[in-house]
C-alpha cells in the first residue's frame, strides 16, 4: 500500500469539516425559523383576541354601514 498524500489527506479534510459546517447551518436555521414560526403565530393570536373583543364589545350596527349595496345589485 502506498502512504496517502497530503493533497488526499486535505481534501478529506475539508470535506468533512463543509459537511460539519452544513449541518450546523441547516440546524440553526431549522431552529431560526421554528422561532420565528412561534413568534408569528404569537402575534397572530393576539391580533384575533383582540379583534374578536373589539367586535364584541362594539359590534357593527347596520346603521353605521354607508353604501349597503356598493354594486348596485339591491
Amino acid at each position: 500500500m502506498e502512504p496517502e498524500s497530503p493533497t488526499t489527506r486535505k481534501s478529506s479534510v475539508r470535506g468533512t469539516a463543509a459537511l460539519i459546517i452544513a449541518v450546523v447551518v441547516i440546524v440553526g436555521m431549522a431552529i431560526v425559523f421554528r422561532l420565528l414560526f412561534l413568534i408569528i403565530l404569537g402575534i397572530g393570536v393576539i391580533v384575533a383576541v383582540i379583534l374578536s373583543l373589539w367586535h364584541r364589545f362594539r359590534p357593527l350596527k347596520e346603521e353605521n354601514v354607508d353604501n349597503k349595496h356598493p354594486l348596485g345589485l339591491g
